[in-house]
């Protein structure tokens, strides 16, 4: 089976459908294909039951369609994906599921892409070909568990924090979680409500801020220069924290906005696991160096038993698994070679959304940009 088609979307996430929503508005004919057998698969299936959107809901917008004027500021999980599904239905998105690209190579002849796609529930093969291919698979497409020593013989259970819903089935159980991330302190404090004994492994420097002092700073930010923003940010977080490092939190050089533009990396926004670690609730514990069994030791030697792992640890893109002739725009990682704001385009014809760590405002804006230089090429 052959489908020709102007523009090929890769996932319906937030930025597949962001991106055909953009296409719809300028008459650009589009297919968007989708392996899962839903749109925003994450949002539906992999998120924690208690997750709200970390920023105020301005920040968030999909282009052309603002939240209900009645819709809090910060949008609880079901509300967000009633609202994607309101905007397929406004923008008519009609993506295939249950379609996995299984390759896409570029024909220097024809040009235009080719990609082969197979329904992964009846096994039939559909090719298609596109003048553009837009990737916007992800940069959650897969779980990234890090190798640690003894890991595979850990006699309790281990999920990645995209299987995780609640604390309620681990009252009284020891756990850990893996990451400081918005994940690890969030799935860290819904354990310790739920009562489980909670310990947290915190590597890396981090930020942690309020939900109101990140809204203040990414308003003011649009008027006011990033590096006086990101001091008064720190001053007022150290002001509301106190100093965390004797908990085991150390602020990061950088400041909170510098941090997340240069490197992608959020700061947290405080749901009330600090207050848990300040009072001994939630354990702050270091690097982990090996695990025997149920018992894992960490740096310095210090061991503990536990129940259960709980990896906060993040995703990684597999674009680079299908895509032949990506190297104009994707590094070995499967995210963006060019820095933000220029990351979102390729070679002949080629273009990435969702894929520079910049969120649900990020995506609008690479969807926006794909739409105009496509229609700018399709049209001339």
């Amino acid at each position: 089976m052959e489908e020709q088609t102007v523009v090929l979307i890769v996932g319906a996430g937030p930025a597949g459908l962001a991106t055909a929503a953009c296409l719809t508005q300028l008459s650009i004919p589009y297919v968007i294909v989708e392996r899962e057998d839903c749109s925003a698969s994450l949002w539906r299936n992999r998120a924690y039951d208690r997750l709200k959107l970390h920023l105020a809901k301005e920040f968030c917008e999909l282009p052309h369609m603002s939240y209900p004027a009645d819709a809090p500021t910060y949008i609880p999980k079901d509300q967000f994906v009633k609202y994607l599904d309101n905007y397929i239905e406004r923008f008519d998105i009609r993506p295939k599921y249950h379609t996995a690209i299984e390759s896409c190579s570029y024909d220097e002849v024809r040009k235009c892409w080719f990609s082969m796609a197979r329904d992964v529930t009846t096994s039939v093969a559909v090719r298609y070909t596109s003048k553009f291919l837009v990737v916007a698979s992800g940069e959650n497409s897969a779980e990234n568990i890090p190798m640690i020593p003894g890991l595979q013989s850990f006699a309790g259970e281990v999920i990645h924090s995209s299987r995780y819903k609640s604390g309620s089935s681990y009252s009284g159980k020891n756990v850990l979680v893996v990451g400081c991330g918005n994940s690890g302190m969030e799935i860290a404090y819904d354990l310790a409500s739920h009562g489980a004994n909670t310990s947290i492994v915190i590597r890396s420097p981090v930020h942690v801020v309020t939900k109101e002092i990140i809204r203040l700073g990414m308003t003011l930010v649009q008027h006011t220069p990033v590096n006086i923003v990101d001091d008064f940010l720190v001053r007022m977080s150290n002001f509301v924290f106190d100093d965390l490092s004797r908990h085991g939190i150390v602020r990061p050089k950088l400041g909170p906005l510098l941090l997340k533009a240069e490197t992608g990396r959020s700061p947290v926004i405080d749901v009330g696991t600090v207050g848990l670690i300040k009072n001994g609730t939630i354990k702050v514990l270091g690097n982990i160096s090996k695990i025997k069994g149920n018992i894992v030791e960490f740096e310095g030697r210090k061991e503990s038993a536990f129940d259960a792992i709980v990896f906060a640890t993040g995703y990684k893109s597999t674009a680079n698994m299908w895509l032949k002739n990506g190297e104009s725009m994707l590094n070995n990682d499967g995210l963006p070679m060019k820095e933000f704001p220029n990351h979102w385009k390729g070679a002949n014809g080629l273009y990435c959304a969702g894929l520079a760590k910049r969120g649900l405002a990020g995506i609008a804006m690479d969807a926006k940009n794909i739409a105009n230089d496509i229609s700018s090429n399709y049209h001339a």
